[in-house]
């Protein structure tokens, strides 16, 4: 049973996608921008949720290298990006 003071846990960006608050071609879309641009600034979705995605991947990925070499090792690093973030507690608006 849940209490009514009890606070309910941050969402992660997983969550916000399953509720359909944030959309999947969002989230390709900051994956994108953080591909052209890792300092790029937050990411604001259309909820107004933001995510620092180069602070998170800063920490999450220390020591990988960014820049891809080949098509493979750009979906790998795609693939690390995606689980990263998806697992990330956006700030809401």
């Amino acid at each position: 049973m849940i209490s009514a003071t009890m606070q309910a846990k941050p969402l992660t960006l997983a969550d916000l996608r399953n509720a359909g608050i944030i959309t999947s071609t969002e989230i390709v879309a900051a994956i994108d921008l953080f591909m052209r641009d890792p300092a790029a600034p937050l990411y604001r979705f259309a909820s107004g949720h933001t995510l620092d995605v180069a602070g998170i991947l800063a920490v999450e990925m220390m020591g990988d290298a960014l820049p891809a070499q080949s098509i493979l090792q750009e979906k790998i690093l795609r693939t690390k990006i995606a689980a990263a973030i998806m697992a990330a507690h956006p700030v809401s608006p």
